[in-house]
């Protein structure tokens, strides 16, 4: 099965920007659906944004405008750059895949992003 790892969350100032990235490993990449997940204490997990392996991308009503999604199938790797940021963006961040018409069926372990006033 994929097996799926965040990094670059961290702390940032309302306004700014943030880059997370999610490199997969131990199946065909280009198999999946990538998703971006995100979970503040608390509340459930939801949906933030996902791409295909082609490049088509959705996006959240919360998030668009402000967050991208995009993926690099040479490196494995599926990136969300976020700037605008907003307090309510904080949330523990994961990455996810699944096939086409599938379930999402592998989750990162999840990146902390913390966004203050």
């Amino acid at each position: 099965q994929v097996q799926l790892v965040e990094s670059g969350g961290g702390l940032v100032q309302a306004g700014g920007s943030l880059s997370l990235s999610c490199a997969a490993s131990g199946g065909t990449f280009t198999n999946y659906r990538m998703g971006w997940f995100r979970q503040a204490p608390g509340k459930e997990r939801e949906f933030v944004a996902s791409i295909t392996a082609s490049g088509n991308t959705i996006y959240a009503d919360s998030v668009r405008g402000r967050f991208t999604i995009s993926r690099d199938n040479a490196k494995n790797t599926v990136y969300l750059q976020m700037s605008s940021l907003k307090p309510e963006d904080t949330a523990v961040y994961y990455c996810a895949c699944r096939r086409t018409n599938q379930q999402y069926e592998a989750w990162g372990q999840g990146t902390q992003v913390t966004v203050s006033s």
